[in-house]
């Protein structure tokens, strides 16, 4: 049976695969090369057979997308030296990550129709992942720049200067194994996983199969030794992500990690200054005041950065001890500058503290020079609810007022970090996910994600409440029009499998909704949101 034309095949066809071409398809390779860079992109002269024959052919290997036994897109790898972008800019070592044995990518084609769906990144893939157990670890690249975004997401890095002609112009890139190691995160689930929902939320979030197993093993007690090294391990993995000294682990909630922090805060015996920019700054100046703490509180407006000035001005002013701030407010999704933080405490020499609950396991973030942070283990460490994490710079002293037991850092350290009960389930689950999860690539992928839903949700007319320059990648506030209910579109959303963030008291007064990049998500329900979205404002809007 012969191939089906290739204007009548439509995407999304069942009989769809990508493989390693064969001398058989090299005619096809041929005249798609033909259509896509003579008569598209007119970087060659036109010939009467419609064949396009690579110069470096023989040395190549390509990736077919084919449909219905016709190939619709093309891509190739060529590993001889020099490459192509040797000969146009000299050799591209000393643009590449130090001791790299790189590929070059090249000849990506595909046809018109098929270039909304996922081809173009399936072979990418399959060419990368080629070269790549071959031993291979940097491919390089020339990306046009008609399609640098979607470069972008897939992890590839510009350098040098660009290329072609101003009708053909190309952008110098590489990836790395790691980026193509993250993509089964985001773009490596199966081509047919239907977009029918998606866990959005700030948490719970979903869970990766591995940790869910290991949160269903059989419970063992805290006091054993199997828990003690799952502790001690959990620890160790927690400071080695952050840089933190110290990580005690504690069975609560991100709330009780902040109330232990303000413990220490009080033992300083001094004034200090809580910065707000969002609803979880507005939290701390309140355990502050439970914890009667004497204390300036300096706002800055919502969706806005800390103003780094008046805390300068505030702590001068007050002869602050201590600094006491959230890293990355998740009602605003404004992530706030660390090394400025850190620097106003040492100009002043107070102790800095941050909510780091949000930014643990989504930013890269160091703590060094962080007296006391709090994190927990859902949200962006992608376990579940119900460990509160305290990094701290130095082991804890005796307290010098009277706390709480279970508030007492000191307290807990005494007894190894488990002063009281613990949930091994809990603590298994967390370790399972610090254990199985690259942590540089999750955070990459992340970053990436979280560019293209911006300019997405923009393009669906959703901007979002933070400015780019301070936002963060992994949650996205959408303040949406006084006429246009935001519990409404929520509850529709929730209704058909999708799951965003509009319930809480501070996203309720101001109506807003939210979307999360903190948990598991399919590839095909990322890209669906900002559409599925738009939908449900547009029927609340309509009355529909």
């Amino acid at each position: 049976m012969s191939p089906a034309p290739v204007d009548q095949l439509v995407p999304h066809q069942r009989g769809h695969r990508i493989r390693l071409a064969t001398a058989a398809d090299h005619d096809a390779i041929h005249r798609l090369n033909y259509r896509t860079f003579v008569e598209e992109i007119p970087q060659h002269p036109a010939n009467a057979e419609r064949r396009l024959v690579d110069r470096f052919h023989d040395d190549n290997v390509y990736a077919v997308y084919e449909v219905d036994g016709a190939v619709v897109g093309i891509i190739c790898g060529r590993a001889q030296r020099p490459f192509s972008l040797d000969q146009k800019l000299g050799p591209v070592d000393q643009w590449l990550p130090p001791g790299s044995n790189p590929v070059e990518i090249r000849l990506l084609a595909v046809e018109p129709a098929f270039r909304a769906t996922r081809v173009f990144a399936r072979l990418m893939r399959c060419i990368t992942r080629h070269f790549m157990d071959a031993g291979y670890d940097v491919g390089v690249l020339s990306g046009t720049t008609r399609q640098l975004a979607l470069y972008e997401h897939l992890g590839c890095v510009p350098f040098a200067h660009r290329i072609g002609t101003p009708d053909a112009e190309y952008q110098p890139m590489y990836i790395t194994r790691s980026a193509v190691d993250a993509w089964p995160d985001v773009i490596g689930a199966a081509e047919s996983a239907p977009a029918d929902g998606g866990n959005f939320l700030t948490g719970p979030v979903s869970v990766a199969p591995y940790v869910r197993a290991a949160f269903n093993q059989d419970a063992v007690s805290h006091r054993s030794s199997a828990f003690l090294t799952r502790y001690r391990d959990v620890q160790q993995r927690l400071c080695a992500l952050t840089g933190a000294p110290h990580a005690t682990l504690l069975l609560g909630s991100g709330t009780l990690a902040n109330d232990v922090v303000g413990t220490q805060l009080q033992q300083l015996g001094g004034p200090g200054i809580v910065a707000i920019n969002g609803e979880f700054g507005e939290r701390l100046a309140d355990h502050a005041e439970r914890l009667g703490l004497p204390h300036t509180v300096v706002r800055a407006p919502w969706g806005a950065p800390l103003d780094y000035d008046a805390i300068d001005s505030a702590m001068r002013r007050t002869r602050a001890r201590w600094l006491w701030c959230v890293h990355s407010d998740t009602s605003t999704g404004v992530v706030n500058d660390v090394g400025v933080l850190r620097a106003l405490a040492q100009r002043h020499d107070a102790k800095l503290a941050l909510d780091a609950i949000s930014t643990v396991g989504a930013l890269p973030l160091t703590l060094d020079g962080v007296w006391c942070a709090s994190g927990v283990s859902g949200k962006s460490l992608a376990a579940f609810p119900g460990v509160a994490i305290v990094f701290h710079e130095a082991l804890p002293h005796a307290p010098t007022v009277r706390v709480p037991r279970y508030l007492d850092l000191q307290l807990a350290d005494a007894h190894g970090g488990i002063p009281f009960t613990q949930s091994s389930n809990l603590i298994e689950a967390l370790h399972a996910s610090l254990a199985y999860t690259n942590w540089h690539a999750r955070m990459a992928q992340r970053a990436r994600d979280g560019r293209w839903l911006r300019g997405a949700l923009e393009r669906a007319g959703l901007p979002e409440l933070a400015p780019e320059s301070v936002a963060s990648p992994i949650v996205h506030t959408i303040p949406l029009p006084v006429d246009i209910d935001a519990q409404q579109v929520g509850e529709a959303l929730r209704q058909t499998g999708w799951l965003v963030a509009f319930e809480s008291g501070y996203l309720r007064e101001r109506n807003w909704l939210q979307i999360c990049l903190m948990g598991e998500y399919h590839a095909t329900a990322l890209r669906a949101i900002p559409r599925i979205l738009a939908a449900a404002v547009a029927r609340v809007r309509d009355g529909a």
